[in-house]
C-alpha cells in the first residue's frame, strides 16, 4: 500500500465455512475505522470464502497491536456465526 521502506505490511487470509460468511465478516469488521489513520492503513477483501486483510503500519508495535485488536474482531464474528449462522440462515426473509 506504501512505498515507504519504513512502513510494515502484514496480510492476514482467514478462511471461512462459505463465502458468505466470509462476507458477513468483512461487512462486520470494515464499518470500525482505525484509530490512528495517520499511521495504520488496512485493507480488507474477500476472495471466495476467504477473508483477506492487509494492514501497513509505521512501526512494529503499531502492527502488533493492530493485528491482535483485528483477529479478536475476527474471533467474535467466528463465535457468533458458529451460534446463530445456521438459525438465522433457516428464517425466512422479511418482508420488503
Amino acid at each position: 500500500m506504501s512505498s515507504n521502506p519504513d512502513w510494515h505490511t502484514i496480510t492476514i487470509h482467514v478462511p471461512f465455512a462459505s463465502a458468505k460468511h466470509a462476507e458477513i465478516a468483512l461487512q462486520a469488521i470494515q464499518v470500525d475505522r482505525e484509530l490512528q489513520p495517520h499511521a495504520v492503513k488496512r485493507t480488507l477483501s474477500v476472495e471466495d470464502d476467504v477473508l483477506i486483510a492487509t494492514f501497513d503500519t509505521l512501526t512494529v508495535r503499531l502492527a502488533r497491536l493492530t493485528v491482535n485488536a483485528y483477529l479478536e474482531n475476527v474471533d467474535l464474528v467466528v463465535r457468533t456465526l458458529q451460534e446463530f449462522g445456521p438459525i438465522a440462515a433457516q428464517r425466512p426473509a422479511p418482508p420488503s
